[in-house]
């Protein structure tokens, strides 16, 4: 019966390995060869990570920047509404059309009937 365990799944290489980087032998002699794939994912992943950071950072400060707006938005609503509501008072609106010639009437409107 053959023993089929990987060399990478051994505690004792896993140690050697952990202890070598420990001491500073990572990069020497004939590893550097058999360790620049692993050196090179290492690099990719610090890419990613300082990509990944810079895009969340982007995001985080346009989220801010929507907020700001969205704020000044709902107070310059707030006030045109209240405008809105102040000019179609009817006393205000019987101030404006009076430069139009028009003017309040004095009498109460007469109910008309038909009969048939």
């Amino acid at each position: 019966m053959k023993n089929t365990k990987s060399k990478y799944r051994d505690p004792q290489f896993i140690a050697r390995t952990f202890l070598g980087l420990l001491n500073g032998q990572f990069l020497t002699g004939g590893n550097v060869v058999n360790r620049l794939p692993f050196l090179f994912f290492l690099t990719l992943l610090v890419i990613v990570y300082i990509g990944n950071t810079h895009y969340s950072e982007k995001t985080i400060r346009e989220a801010d920047k929507l907020n700001r707006e969205l704020k000044e938005l709902r107070s310059e609503y707030i006030t045109l509404r209240f405008d809105l509501m102040f000019k179609s008072r009817q006393s205000e609106v019987a101030k404006n059309v009076v430069a139009l010639g028009l003017k309040e009437p004095v009498t109460p409107p007469k109910k008309i009937t038909l009969e048939q």
